[in-house]
């Protein structure tokens, strides 16, 4: 099982940037494929971004595609989410998840285990 605690939401104007991380519990990070989800009020929750156990592979929402890049630390049992060129319509919160998986894919997938969440909210 798996504990992860987001950390760096706020707010920003329009333009600007924030890098989100989520930090994870136990000795077995490398093991999971991790997700950071939005959800806006009176919205679909969305994956933005994923990211395989390696690392080497990912996937981005096409909204967000030369804005977001996802990156994980093994090491530091981390993953982050750097948001540029942040947008209105951006705004929402942001939770990361987990699935401990044998593959080294960032394809959808279903996932286990959510943090709480950050909010990120952008203004105009």
């Amino acid at each position: 099982q798996v504990q992860l605690v987001e950390s760096g939401g706020g707010l920003v104007q329009a333009g600007g940037s924030l890098r989100l991380s989520c930090a994870a519990s136990g000795r077995t990070f490398s093991r999971y494929a991790m997700g950071w989800f939005r959800q806006a009020p009176g919205k679909e929750r969305d994956l933005v971004a994923a990211i395989s156990r390696s690392g080497g592979n990912t996937y981005y929402l096409d909204s967000v595609k030369g804005r977001f890049t996802i990156s994980r630390d093994n090491g530091k049992n981390t993953v982050y989410l750097q948001m540029n060129s942040l947008k209105p319509e951006d705004t929402a919160v942001y939770c990361c998840a987990a699935r401990s998986v044998l593959h080294d894919s960032a394809r959808p997938m279903s996932y286990d285990y959510w943090g709480q969440g950050t909010q990120v909210t952008v203004s105009s």
